[in-house]
C-alpha cells in the first residue's frame, strides 16, 4: 500500500531523535547501554505503525523493544504512539533489514518478530522475503543461543513458504499454528493487520523458532 507523504515528517524525527535512532549503527553492542539498564533485547522488523511493539511494551517492561521500519511516513505515525504511550522500552531505527548485521553484534538480541511481512509472491523476488535463508543468516548471527524467531502472517502461501525455509535451514519448529487465534494467548499482541484480517474472518498463521547452532 501506497503510503501518503508526511511533509513535516523530518522535522518530527529530528526531534525525537531519542525514540528514532538516526545513526543505529553507532550502538552496535551497546543498545542495553542506551537503554540504560541490561535487559534483554527484542527486535520487530517491519514494525508498521507501532501497535505491536507499544502493547508488548507495556505488557513486558522489563525487556527493550527496538522496531525496525524503513518507510518514513509509517515510522513517524509509530513514534507518535510511542511517545503518546510514554513507555521508556521502546526505540525505532528506520533502516533497511537487510542492515540487520551493522546494527547489532553478534548473540545481542534475545528475540525477533516477523509481523506480516510483505509475501513477495513473484519468485524472482523470493529473495526479498523476510523468512528466505538470507536473512535467515541475519538472524542467527544476533540471535542469542536458544534465541526465538517468532513470524506472524495472514498469508497462507508464505507461512507454507517459510515452514520449508525454516526445515531447510535445520531449525527447530517450536510451534506451528494454522489458526492463531483458536489458541487464545494472553501474551499476544495484535498488530493492526492482525485486527483487521481476523475481524474479516481470516486465520492468523504464526510459527516460533530457533536456530540449533553448532
Amino acid at each position: 500500500m501506497r503510503q501518503r507523504n508526511k511533509p513535516w515528517a523530518d522535522d518530527f524525527l529530528q526531534e525525537n531523535a531519542h525514540l528514532v535512532i538516526p545513526n543505529p549503527g553507532d550502538y552496535k553492542n551497546k543498545w542495553q547501554e542506551l537503554f540504560g539498564n541490561e535487559n534483554p533485547i527484542h527486535v520487530e522488523i517491519g514494525t508498521g505503525k507501532g501497535q505491536f511493539i507499544v502493547g508488548m511494551a507495556k505488557q513486558f517492561p522489563d525487556i527493550n523493544f527496538i522496531g525496525i521500519e524503513l518507510a518514513k511516513s509509517v515510522i513517524v505515525t509509530a513514534a507518535q504512539k510511542v511517545q503518546e504511550s510514554g513507555q521508556n522500552n521502546i526505540r525505532l531505527i528506520q533502516e533497511n533489514a537487510e542492515n540487520l548485521n551493522e546494527i547489532f553484534m553478534t548473540d545481542e538480541v534475545s528475540t525477533v518478530y516477523l509481523n506480516f511481512s510483505d509475501p513477495w509472491p513473484k519468485n524472482r523476488h523470493e529473495k526479498r522475503r523476510l523468512t528466505s535463508r538470507s536473512f535467515l543468516e541475519r538472524y542467527e548471527n544476533v540471535l542469542q543461543q536458544d534465541g526465538e524467531l517468532i513470524f506472524k502472517t495472514d498469508n497462507r502461501g508464505l507461512f507454507e513458504y517459510s515452514l520449508v525455509s525454516f526445515s531447510e535451514y535445520e531449525m527447530l519448529l517450536r510451534e506451528v499454528s494454522l489458526d492463531l487465534h483458536e489458541l487464545h494467548d494472553p501474551e499476544n499482541i495484535m498488530t493492526e493487520y492482525e485486527e483487521k484480517f481476523s475481524a474479516k474472518g481470516q486465520p492468523i498463521y504464526r510459527c516460533k523458532a530457533v536456530f540449533r547452532g553448532e
